[in-house]
């Protein structure tokens, strides 16, 4: 059954075009008319302005009239005196003078008011170097007791300060350093040490800086 429904489906089909053919075919009727082609109109154009080049503008020619940097001058000069014929001759030098050496007073060569040269700087004081056994120790002339504090003597207290002096070569002493302290003593030990004086230390023969330790005593009787 199914094999006759596909064959009548064709010829029904078939029968559909075959139809539409004879139909196109026996139909009357006018032909339809082409389509009218595009004309372009000129006029709708916008005129467009061309620049056109300047002509050149021809250089003017040279006259004959121009005068050469290098050209003789055509008026003579102003100034010039006229040749006498003795432009040659030497001019005698005025009387007492002699030729060859110039006339003046004589050159200064005793030194004065040449500016005289800056005397050298001071050198530089030495360092202070530490007191060794090579050296000769400098000894005290002056001494100066500490003041017993009053605090510290109402609280008993009592020891040895220890302190670092720098001398300078004639054995003033420049300045003092707490090395071991008891508060309540340091101030008057070192103004004490302040006030003292020695002898200059010798290195080699020559007074020098050192430093050296000194030491207060503080006793209660």
């Amino acid at each position: 059954m199914r094999r006759s429904f596909t064959l009548c489906s064709i010829v029904v089909h078939a029968a559909v075009i075959t139809a539409a053919l004879i139909a196109q075919v026996v139909a009357d009727g006018a032909l339809p008319s082409p389509h009218r082609p595009t004309i372009f109109d000129t006029s709708q154009f916008m005129p467009v302005d061309i620049l056109m080049p300047k002509p050149r503008v021809a250089a003017p020619a040279r006259t004959s009239d121009t005068v050469s940097e290098n050209a003789a001058p055509l008026v003579s000069p102003t100034g010039v005196t006229q040749e006498t014929g003795r432009e040659d001759e030497v001019s005698s030098p005025p009387a007492g003078s002699v030729i060859g050496i110039e006339s003046g007073p004589p050159p200064d060569i005793t030194g004065v008011g040449i500016p005289a040269a800056a005397p050298p700087p001071p050198p530089e004081p030495a360092a202070p170097i530490r007191l060794h056994s090579g050296m000769k120790a400098p000894v005290k002339t002056a001494d100066v007791a500490p003041v017993y504090p009053l605090i510290a003597r109402q609280a008993h207290i009592q020891g040895v300060v220890i302190l670092e002096a720098v001398l300078d070569a004639q054995g003033r002493v420049e300045s003092v350093r707490v090395l071991r302290s008891i508060p309540q003593l340091d101030r008057a030990a070192v103004d004490a040490v302040q006030q003292w004086h020695f002898t200059p230390a010798l290195l080699n023969g020559q007074a020098v800086p050192v430093v050296m330790t000194v030491t207060v005593n503080f006793t209660l009787q």
